[in-house]
């Protein structure tokens, strides 16, 4: 009798053992699944595709306010429309806009260095509407412009020079000289030239923004068409 008490005192206790193992084991998977779920997953890394550089020749638009496009949104300078016209006729050509406004010939001497920097095949210098409407001495002017066209060609580059003109408060004699200032040097150097930037814009209804200086978003338009044929014959395909 005794013996068979023992036996299921025995029986029991090794019960209760393995119930509580397997419990322990029970925690330990709770646990570890736990874990699982809560520990945070690491971000895949996406490998990101490197920009090819962009080895076009470089037509560079080089002056002031009239090149920088004041006063217009992104997209809307006469160089941007300019792009856009070389690419619809098949010219594999980067423009750069190098157009800052408030610049003065003095200032486009000033950068000359950091232009010839960029290698261009190309630059269409337009400067002197600041001079002009300063009231600048006519032969610093055309001093300055001399050593930009010069500096430029001698860098490698072909140039274009756009012409500007004032209004008629400035006087005749001051006008003449300072129109006449972009036709000496077209000659001098030998280089395409167009008189006026604005022509067909400037007075035209839409073309102008209330300043009465500088060309609307469609004015642009026009003026990369006043452009676009003194650029072609220097351009490859």
């Amino acid at each position: 009798m005794r013996q068979i008490e023992v036996l299921l005192i025995l029986t029991a206790i090794t019960i209760g053992m393995c119930g509580c193992r397997s419990d322990h084991r029970s925690q330990q998977s709770d646990a570890v699944e736990s874990a699982a779920v809560t520990q945070p997953q690491a971000e895949a890394v996406v490998p990101t595709a490197a920009t090819k550089p962009d080895n076009r020749p470089v037509l560079l638009c080089f002056g002031d306010s009239l090149t920088a496009g004041l006063g217009t949104g992104p997209g809307e300078s006469y160089p941007d429309y300019l792009q856009a016209d070389l690419d619809t006729r098949g010219y594999s050509y980067r423009v750069v806009n190098e157009g800052i406004s408030g610049n003065t010939t003095k200032d486009g001497v000033a950068r000359l260095g950091h232009i010839l920097t960029l290698k261009p095949a190309v630059v269409v210098v337009e400067f002197g509407g600041n001079d002009g409407l300063r009231g600048l001495p006519i032969r610093d002017t055309r001093a300055n412009l001399d050593k930009i066209i010069a500096t430029l060609k001698d860098g490698g580059a072909r140039v274009v020079l756009a012409g500007i003109s004032l209004p008629p408060d400035y006087g005749p004699d001051y006008i003449r000289q300072f129109d006449a200032t972009y036709t000496v040097l077209a000659k001098k150097y030998n280089v395409p030239m167009l008189p006026f930037l604005l022509k067909g814009v400037y007075g035209v209804d839409g073309m102008m923004q209330a300043d009465r200086t500088h060309a609307t978003a469609a004015g642009n338009k026009i003026v990369a068409e006043n452009v676009l044929p003194l650029v072609l014959p220097l351009l490859k395909k």
